[in-house]
């Protein structure tokens, strides 16, 4: 119990009020068309608010955990076993079965009781490994070429890149991004030598583009044919594809226009009927917009950027190496997922299908996100636990 008050209420406080924001606007944005499709129309808010107090006890429990077990290499190891099969399960499946796509990817699998998404979890264990394969090697990084590097962590790397490449592939280009920046800024925080530093985040740069310029250039058919391809098209021509792929971009600027600073009312929303398509995911933001006006957006993104903003003191002010570069970790896929939701929907770029984190509907992203927070918490009380046990 003496744990429980060496929690971080600035991190704490806007989690729970996130996740009562979420429940709210899934609710909002989501009974209209379940009422016009003759379902439940509570389903969603129902699913969403067991996804947000699971996420509470996920996060509870992660943050009691003792820390050795936060380090266990066992527990790691299982973990990215369970990421890298089920990514190969749900590659080989897309590839034999072209129907069970969804949206033209293949990112979920069915537990019946949710929708399981491995890129969620790919997101923390690359956190988790990244972190501990740094803070291991610490002492000898300062002094390693990058050869040396590469020869001394082959499996680590293979395993990784494995990863991003089955995430790409599905295809998930926002998944593969958010793992890649990552990989960049987890590297850049270690002890590694400014020289090897740069020269390794500008191949891994290097090697994005060169994939993404061989994807818009060749035009390979297993991509172009992709909603993803689609969505590269409607943010460089939103209102002349506003009839096909750029119609959910335009839809969501309506929404935003329709709600200028102070909204049009909870419940409210013109664009959620039938105009912006799953509105209780992606396009939440936009919902939030249009009913609570520019205030409601400034809140949420208020809350969010006060989490990451706390998470990078703790992490600058951490004396811990493995403690630092996990909360820069956790920071940096909040904010990543953040940039590429409202850039998406904003149209400065390519929508990627990332979800907005504690708001958009989703059992697995709230999950992972919740667990994350969990540990950012754990290690924070730790590190605040042995400094007042030092004085």
């Amino acid at each position: 119990m003496k744990k429980i008050k060496l929690i971080d209420l600035w991190i704490a406080i806007p989690y729970v009020l996130l996740l009562g924001i979420g429940v709210v606007m899934v609710y909002s944005s989501s009974f209209y068309n379940t009422m016009v499709q003759g379902g439940n129309t509570t389903s969603y808010l129902i699913k969403q608010a067991l996804f947000a107090l699971v996420g509470m006890g996920v996060c509870f429990l992660a943050f009691m955990l003792k820390e050795n077990i936060l380090k266990s290499r066992g527990v790691l190891v299982i973990l990215g076993i369970v990421t890298w099969t089920s990514l190969l399960f749900l590659l080989v499946k897309g590839f034999v079965s072209p129907s069970s796509r969804v949206n033209g990817a293949s990112g979920w699998i069915d537990l019946k009781f949710f929708n399981f998404q491995p890129l969620e979890l790919a997101k923390i264990v690359f956190i988790l490994y990244l972190a501990l394969v740094l803070t291991s090697k610490e002492d000898r990084l300062g002094d390693m070429t990058i050869g040396a590097m590469y020869r001394d962590n082959k499996a680590q790397f293979w395993f990784l890149f494995t990863i991003i490449v089955m995430v790409f592939a599905q295809p998930d280009v926002g998944g593969s991004m958010i793992l890649t920046v990552l990989c960049i800024v987890l590297i850049s925080a270690s002890s590694m030598p400014s020289k090897t530093m740069i020269i390794m985040n500008s191949s891994i740069i290097g090697l994005a583009a060169a994939g993404l310029t061989f994807v818009l250039t060749v035009k390979p058919s297993f991509f172009v044919h992709t909603y993803q391809y689609q969505r590269f098209l409607a943010m460089l021509h939103p209102f002349a594809l506003e009839k096909n792929a750029g119609a959910q971009i335009v839809n969501s600027f309506y929404a935003i226009s329709n709600g200028g600073i102070f909204g049009v009312g909870l419940g409210n929303s013109i664009q959620k009927r039938g105009y912006l398509p799953e509105p209780h995911t992606d396009f939440i933001l936009s919902i939030i917009s249009e009913e609570l006006g520019l205030v409601g957006v400034l809140i949420v993104l208020g809350l969010l950027t006060t989490m990451m903003l706390r998470m990078l003191l703790m992490g600058i002010r951490s004396k811990n190496t493995y403690t630092s570069l996990v909360l820069y970790g956790v920071a940096t896929m909040m904010l990543t997922q953040t940039v590429l939701n409202v850039g998406g929907l904003l149209g400065f770029i390519p929508l990627t299908g990332v979800t907005l984190p504690f708001i958009s509907y989703g059992g697995s992203s709230m999950i992972i996100l919740s667990l994350a927070l969990g540990i950012v918490l754990n290690l924070e009380a730790s590190e605040k636990y042995q400094s007042i046990k030092s004085r």
